[in-house]
């Protein structure tokens, strides 16, 4: 299947942020979080983007974990892109491990995911894992931060 797989996989859209499933690479609970405004840095975050960025990141962490089981995950952020401000939330799950646990491992996965796993089922896999987290961030807010 070539082409956009995921283009509405939004998990939840804050103020400051965009949580979606990455589209082009169909693993179960990678997730992206990118910001609202163009940025390159978290050091060009606002005092409120840094707050709401953190609760979120935790927050997304903590439903992959409870709602996929997710066990680990890499988080990567590369200032040198032209698509702005994006981490990525690179679940490890157990078939992974063919490939080993190192940095390196990661893009030799990706490939595979995009050359092996884009079927019907795996998709709908995916989308179901997104759906579910989504479901689970309804309640999720930034509001005030107590002193």
């Amino acid at each position: 299947m070539d082409g956009v797989l995921f283009p509405d996989e939004i998990v939840i859209k804050t103020e400051y942020f965009t949580v979606a499933q990455d589209w082009e690479v169909p693993i179960e609970g990678f997730f992206i979080i990118s910001s609202n405004r163009k940025l390159r840095s978290v050091a060009e975050f606002s005092d409120e983007e840094s707050l709401e960025f953190v609760r979120l990141l935790r927050r997304v962490r903590k439903e992959m974990e409870e709602a996929l089981s997710i066990k680990e995950v890499y988080l990567f952020q590369n200032e040198n892109t032209e698509h702005g401000f994006h981490l990525w939330m690179f679940p490890r799950l157990e078939w992974m491990e063919q490939y080993g646990r190192k940095i390196q491992s990661v893009r030799p996965i990706m490939e595979h995911a995009k050359k092996e796993m884009a079927t019907e089922e795996v998709i709908h896999n995916v989308k179901d894992a997104a759906a579910r987290v989504r479901e689970r961030m309804k309640d999720f807010s930034f509001g005030v931060v107590p002193p």
